[in-house]
C-alpha cells in the first residue's frame, strides 16, 4: 500500500479518522502519537480507520505489512486513493475474494448466484451482469450502484462490493434467506396477521427513507423485498429506481410490475406511488393478488370494480383522459374492502384504504403510514430508531412462528432482479 514517507507532526487525529487544524506546536510530540508508535495494530484498529464491517478478517499479510509500514496512516488524513487502494490490498473490488457456491437465476442482463465471502465467511449474493462491448454496462446496474451506495438503511438491501472486469461487473450483496413471494408459497399464502404487520412496517420504514432522499424505487413487488431468517423485510433491486431532485409530470407506465401499478401511472396521468405498497399488504393478508390483469386494460377494469369506476367528483380531470375515456368503462359502484379482507382488524382495512386511492396525492405517504394507529400495538420505540437499525433489535418486536407448509423446491435465496 503507498503510504507518504513523511509524516506532517502538526496533524492531528479526530476519533473518526478526521484531521484537525493544525495547531501551534512547542515540539512536543502527542502522547497519542507515541502510543501509535508503540502499539502493534490490529484488526480492529484498521476497520474503524477504513470504515470497515466489524465482521471483516483481513489478510495475515495484509495485517503484517501494515504494522510494518503503516502505523503513519492513524496520524494523517485519509485520502480516497490510500483508501481505495488498502481496501483493494484487503480483497476488496477482487473475484477471488468471493466463492460461488450456487446459481440462483438468469435474466437477459445477469445471473445472480450465492457466494461465501473469504473475508468474512458470510453468504453473499452475487449479481453478475454481462458487458457488451458496445453498449458497456446497462444502465439499470449503473442506476443500482449509483443509488445503493448511498442508501444505509436497516430495511434497504447492503451493496457490500463493485468487481469490475472487462467482460462483467459484479455487484456483491449481503445474502437473505426468499423474498416475500417465496415466503408466502412457504406459509401456504396464510401469513401471519402479526408478521404482516411486522413486514409492512419495514416496507414503510424501508421507503420513507427512500423517499426523504427523492428516490422512487419505481419496481414494488414481491419479488424485490427479501427477507431473512430473523424477519427482516428489506428493499431490493434499484434498477429501476429514480433520484427525483427535478419534479416531471409523469413516469413510464412500464416501470412498475403490471399487478402493483397504481391507476394514475396506467393513464400516464402522475408519478406518485403507494397504491403498490397497498396491494402488497392486501397480498401478505388474502394470500393472492389484489388486481391480477394481464394487460393495461384490464388491470384497470380489476381496479375500478373494487373501487368504484372513477368520476369528475373521485378523481377530478379523469373524464378528460383520452385513454379512460377510450377504455368506455362500466359504471361500478365501490365495494367494501372488509369483505374481501376478513382477517384484517378496522384500522388494517382503514390503513388499506389510504392506500387505494385513485389520486397519487390522496394516498397516505410512507412517513405518515408508520403513525397510523394499525401499527399501535407496536409500540413508540419502533419508531425513533435510528436508520440503520433493526426493529428486532427491540425486545417487544418478535416474529411469530408461521405454519411452514412443507416444500421440496431448491434454495432460490437471494433473487435479486437479474435484468
Amino acid at each position: 500500500m503507498t503510504v507518504p514517507a513523511i509524516v506532517h507532526e502538526d496533524v492531528k487525529m479526530s476519533s473518526d479518522g478526521e484531521s484537525d487544524p493544525p495547531s501551534s506546536s512547542d515540539g512536543t510530540q502527542s502522547p497519542v502519537k507515541v502510543r501509535l508508535r508503540n502499539k502493534k495494530i490490529s484488526t480492529e484498529d484498521i476497520n474503524k480507520r477504513l470504515s470497515l464491517p466489524a465482521d471483516i478478517r483481513l489478510p495475515d499479510s495484509y495485517l503484517e505489512k501494515f504494522n510494518l509500514i503503516s502505523p503513519a496512516l492513524f496520524e494523517q488524513p485519509i485520502s480516497r486513493r490510500l483508501r481505495r487502494v488498502s481496501l483493494s490490498e484487503i480483497g476488496f473490488g477482487k473475484l477471488e475474494t468471493y466463492i460461488k457456491l450456487d446459481k440462483l437465476g438468469e435474466g437477459t442482463y445477469a445471473t445472480v448466484y450465492k457466494g461465501r465471502s473469504k473475508l468474512t465467511d458470510n453468504l453473499v449474493a452475487l449479481k453478475e451482469i454481462r458487458l457488451e462491448h458496445e453498449e458497456g454496462a446497462p444502465c439499470t446496474a449503473i442506476r443500482e450502484v449509483s443509488l445503493l451506495k448511498d442508501l444505509k438503511h436497516a430495511n434497504i438491501v447492503t451493496l457490500h462490493d463493485i468487481i469490475h472486469t472487462q467482460k462483467s461487473l459484479t455487484l456483491v450483496f449481503e445474502y437473505l434467506d426468499k423474498d416475500l413471494k417465496q415466503y408466502l408459497d412457504d406459509c401456504g399464502n396464510v401469513i401471519h396477521v402479526h408478521n404482516v404487520k411486522l413486514f409492512l412496517f419495514q416496507l414503510l420504514r424501508g421507503l420513507s427513507y427512500c423517499h426523504r432522499r427523492k428516490v422512487l424505487h419505481r419496481d414494488l413487488k414481491p419479488q424485490n423485498l427479501l427477507i431473512n431468517e430473523r424477519g427482516e423485510l428489506k428493499l431490493a433491486d434499484f434498477g429501476l429506481a429514480r433520484a427525483k431532485s427535478i419534479p416531471t409530470k409523469t413516469y413510464s407506465n412500464e416501470v412498475v410490475t403490471l399487478w402493483y401499478r397504481p391507476p394514475d401511472i396506467l393513464l400516464g396521468i402522475h408519478c406518485c406511488y403507494g397504491m403498490g405498497v397497498g396491494c402488497i399488504f392486501y397480498e401478505m393478508v388474502t394470500g393472492r393478488p389484489l388486481f391480477p390483469g394481464s394487460t393495461v386494460e384490464e388491470e384497470l377494469h380489476f381496479i375500478f370494480k373494487l373501487l368504484g369506476t372513477p368520476t369528475e367528483q373521485s378523481w377530478p380531470g379523469i373524464t378528460s383522459n383520452d385513454e379512460f375515456v377510450a377504455y368506455n368503462y362500466p359504471q361500478y359502484r365501490a365495494e367494501r374492502l372488509s369483505n374481501h379482507t376478513p382477517r384484517l382488524n378496522i384500522e388494517g382495512v382503514e390503513l388499506l384504504s389510504k392506500f387505494l386511492q385513485f389520486e397519487g396525492k390522496k394516498r397516505i405517504s410512507a412517513d405518515e403510514s408508520m403513525t397510523h394507529r394499525y401499527f399501535s400495538n407496536l409500540g413508540n420505540r419502533v419508531r425513533a430508531l435510528p436508520d440503520t437499525t433493526s426493529i428486532f433489535s427491540l425486545p417487544e418486536i418478535q416474529l411469530e412462528k408461521e405454519a411452514i407448509r412443507p416444500t421440496v423446491t431448491p434454495d432460490t435465496g437471494n433473487t435479486h432482479t437479474l435484468n
